[in-house]
């Protein structure tokens, strides 16, 4: 029987449905994070409505994967959708707060955590969550957009979704040499944007790194240890515009990107090579009369997961 998370939008992949909050023995948990901020351009807007149209896509789905060896994912791994963090619109501080104290929970539960977006301003609130709850440890990050999302601010807003990574190169628990921004490309970018990366010792592969780094397991083996060294976890945060266009045709254009194949082959290493959690974001609904970056979420976590699994087996 399917769980509803409110109104008809069920559970992440017929997750077992969390309302306790008590994850109900789960393995995985799932939250969503119905937040958009500021930076928004022209008519890309609406990635506060990403959650539920994952979820209501990801209802098409099973676990089973038979190009990764006819794993199931389900067969390993139980998942559990705690639903939304609750959001304030246009209080930016407050929905930074409470997305660090839902987070905070998610940590605390010892179950690998998984965040649906939002925007990118999200991925600062959960790992400030994550800091707090390990506070003598350092954590990696393998960030995989067309951008930085690096600026110092935006208009004075120090939590919009261009600067969560200028956020977390002040972070303390974050080893700036073991965040890998993957992907980068287009013009979008601006010119400072690198330079703010190098000054604060982040490391860059962009499109062409990837495309000219020979086999990608081996290259995402290569991203994984350099993320990993001198670090107690590595957490991996997905913008959906690291894709091509083609592959994200609800996005913004930004055309060069990887392919589907790419970055499915490449997340699955990262969750073979062990993770503490995840997030998927900039998802655009309104801009996606098919909801295709809606349906990429599923096949994107489950890639993901079906690593995870084999590190657990």
């Amino acid at each position: 029987m399917t769980s509803y998370i409110y109104g008809n939008t069920p559970c992440f992949l017929d997750a077992t449905w969390a309302v306790d909050k008590n994850n109900r023995g789960a393995d995985v948990i799932i939250y969503g994070v119905p937040w958009e901020g500021g930076v928004t351009w022209g008519d890309y807007t609406g990635v506060e409505l990403g959650p539920k149209s994952m979820r209501v896509a990801s209802a098409r789905y099973s676990g089973y994967l038979p190009e990764l060896d006819h794993i199931n994912v389900f067969d390993h791994l139980k998942l559990a959708d705690m639903g939304d963090v609750d959001v304030v619109p246009a209080e930016v501080d407050k929905t930074v707060e409470r997305i660090v104290s839902f987070s905070g929970k998610a940590w605390q539960s010892g179950k690998f955590p998984v965040a649906l977006g939002g925007d990118h301003t999200i991925t600062y609130p959960i790992i400030k969550a994550w800091s707090d709850k390990n506070p003598d440890k350092n954590i990696g990050i393998i960030h995989m957009d067309a951008h930085y999302d690096n600026m110092p601010h935006f208009n004075g807003d120090k939590y919009a979704r261009n600067t969560p990574f200028a956020r977390l190169y002040e972070l303390d628990a974050v080893r700036n040499e073991s965040l890998l921004h993957v992907g980068i490309h287009g013009p979008r970018n601006k010119p400072e944007s690198g330079r703010y990366a190098r000054d604060a010792g982040a490391k860059t592969l962009t499109i062409n790194d990837i495309r000219e780094g020979g086999d990608l397991r081996a290259l995402a083996h290569d991203i994984y240890k350099q993320a990993s060294e001198g670090t107690d976890a590595v957490y991996l945060s997905i913008c959906s515009d690291v894709l091509d266009h083609a592959f994200n045709p609800g996005g913004p254009v930004d055309v060069n990107g990887l392919s589907s194949y790419e970055l499915l082959t490449m997340i699955h290493e990262f969750g073979k090579l062990g993770l503490c959690g995840m997030d998927f974001v900039e998802v655009y609904p309104q801009q996606d009369a098919n909801d295709l970056s809606s349906h990429l979420a599923s096949t994107v976590i489950l890639y993901v997961l079906a690593g995870h699994a084999l590190r657990q087996a």
